[in-house]
């Protein structure tokens, strides 16, 4: 049986942590921040866990990660 391959863009993306959830860094920060508020930019500094259906589509792309 051949091994199952990891999803390339999803391993540059995402990290497990050790209980098994993902963390992923914040979305919307890219570009346009004028339009953002102070409060948003604040709360999407660093890094984020996923919600339970993103997680379980991340984790198919991840088979080696658990």
């Amino acid at each position: 049986m051949p091994k199952m391959k990891t999803k390339s863009g999803a391993k540059k993306r995402f990290k497990m942590t050790a209980s098994g959830r993902v963390v992923s860094a914040q979305a919307g920060k890219r570009h346009g921040m004028i339009k953002r508020t102070k409060k948003f930019i604040r709360n999407a500094r660093g890094t984020t866990t996923l919600s339970a259906p993103d997680e379980k589509i991340i984790k198919g792309f991840m088979p080696y990660s658990r």
